[in-house]
């Protein structure tokens, strides 16, 4: 898992001129000004199904992070680049730098997991990750997920952050393991990961998931 495209992204505040390009061809637009603002009302009814403590996985500038905390919910955000976590610490939240598949303090008593902007492609393994969730939860955990509307189903492979560097020109950092995963191939998935889709849900034109221990 490489963080260094992601950090190149988040360094440019103002800029939403950088793409994250997959292998397969789609491209997506890094929406690095909507991570470095308050929390979108999309992301309203991940937090009001936060009832416990939570881990905001691969946080980026904390601004989930910090909505939860904001809520009255014991938050914490993760995330492997050491900026990221400067940057949320910055705006007041909880973060660590850490890879999550690395050890996390309280395994097995979180409540709640959040994998939000794609990160249910951490990794390039959907079901890695979500076992590795399902081992920070307690009993009656949670994890939270944004998802692909549905259509494409699965895909695994490698991806790159193409970024600006002078007019007319892009550079694409190094090559890294990435996922895509859609509303209808998320119950074969969190299966697979010994999770159950509680429910699936859409909010401003994005896809959630609520998969349940």
């Amino acid at each position: 898992m490489s963080a260094d495209g992601f950090a190149t992204a988040l360094r440019d505040r103002g800029g939403d001129g950088h793409w994250l390009v997959h292998g397969d061809g789609v491209r997506h637009r890094l929406p690095v000004r909507r991570w470095h603002g308050p929390a979108e009302p999309a992301t309203a009814e991940v937090v009001s199904r936060c009832a416990g403590p939570t881990l905001d996985l691969g946080c980026g500038p904390g601004r989930l992070t910090v909505a939860l905390t904001r809520a009255g919910v014991t938050a914490v955000g993760v995330d492997i680049s050491a900026y990221a976590v400067a940057t949320a610490r910055a705006r007041g939240a909880v973060a660590l730098h850490r890879d999550l598949f690395a050890p996390l303090p309280a395994e097995g008593r979180w409540a709640h997991a959040v994998l939000l902007d794609g990160n249910i492609g951490i990794g390039g393994d959907p079901v890695a990750l979500l076992a590795r969730c399902r081992s920070l939860l307690d009993a009656a955990g949670t994890v939270l997920v944004e998802l692909e509307p549905p259509g494409p189903g699965l895909w695994q492979g490698d991806a790159r952050v193409a970024s600006p560097r002078r007019p007319g020109t892009t550079t694409l950092g190094p090559a890294f393991r990435w996922a895509r995963l859609d509303t209808r191939a998320v119950h074969r998935v969190a299966a697979h990961a010994r999770l159950a889709v509680r429910d699936v849900f859409r909010r401003d034109g994005r896809w959630f998931g609520e998969l349940a221990v």
